[in-house]
């Protein structure tokens, strides 16, 4: 009972904690966001968009401080020795738990540009967390609004645009929604721990900036103790989180497709992520079963 009720207050306290974070941090984004919409020159965007990309530093490294405060995580993590803070990266990762982000973002924090989510242009207008998004450059598509693929791509493309002068890294869960044995069971998927990949989302951060990224980051994050709820992390109960990381070279073929189109780019772009998954699906068995030890960080 008395660990019940610690376990609560932790919770609490660090929701608290985190409500706070977001809208202290977001508040103090309008003034470098007013100047960017009212001057969206690249010699005023460079240094206001410097400054908000450190709020948002800011926000990942308070939520680090609170969740080591709650609780003691062995991290074990390979892949970041040779990553560039500045650089262009397209990041994939397989997707558990709404943990996996926070996980994410402590991991690749000044190692790798922010992460940038592609949104569905509505979520724009979410109270707080919509106006971050939009002050960060986070790119928002029009998917599903009857406009042609083509005219998509265009639109996505311009979002893009600004991203020439900015580096970037853009994150996408491949699987489209959270892994869970009743979902692997309905799609009937081929993986022991993965659903099927759905390379759409993909495709198109190919075909907006794949000229410009250095590599794919292909993630793979394990939860060998148990995979853990939000409120796991909330309330202190996330003890080991292993995340192995893998530079993988952007084949050229994989750049400036028709992914809607053309069949053929379809094909290799579905070949190449498969390929991807079947590793994937091998390393997160090896990461499960490898006991605790070495290297913790």
């Amino acid at each position: 009972m008395i660990n019940r009720l610690v376990s609560c207050a932790k919770g609490v306290i660090a929701t608290v904690v985190l409500v706070a974070n977001v809208i202290v941090l977001t508040v103090s984004m309008v003034p470098f966001a007013l100047i960017k919409l009212l001057l969206p020159f690249p010699a005023v965007r460079r240094p206001v968009d410097r400054a908000l990309n450190g709020i948002a530093d800011a926000w990942v490294m308070i939520n680090g401080w609170w969740i080591a405060l709650m609780q003691k995580v062995d991290w074990r993590v390979e892949g970041l020795e040779t990553l560039n803070p500045r650089g262009w990266y397209l990041v994939s990762s397989n997707h558990q738990s709404w943990v996996d982000i926070l996980v994410l973002q402590k991991v690749f924090l000044r190692r790798i540009p922010m992460l940038k989510f592609f949104l569905k242009r509505e979520l724009i207008y979410v109270p707080v967390i919509g106006f971050a998004w939009w002050a960060l450059d986070f790119p928002f598509m029009r998917r599903g609004s009857g406009r042609s693929g083509k005219t998509d791509l265009a639109t996505t493309r311009k979002a893009c645009e600004r991203f020439k002068l900015i580096p970037t890294s853009v994150i996408n869960f491949v699987e489209g929604t959270r892994f869970s044995v009743e979902k692997k069971r309905k799609q009937n998927s081929p993986f022991d721990h993965l659903l099927k990949p759905k390379v759409g989302g993909l495709a198109i951060a190919l075909a907006t900036m794949g000229e410009q990224f250095e590599a794919l980051l292909d993630v793979t994050i394990a939860y060998p103790q148990s995979v853990p709820t939000f409120w796991d992390l909330l309330s202190g109960r996330l003890s080991e989180v292993v995340v192995h990381v893998q530079q993988r070279e952007i084949p050229r073929e994989l750049i400036d497709g028709d992914y809607e189109r053309d069949a053929a780019f379809r094909g290799r772009i579905q070949a190449w992520v498969q390929g991807i998954w079947q590793e994937k699906d091998a390393r997160l068995q090896a990461l499960l079963d490898t006991p605790r030890a070495g290297s913790a960080r």
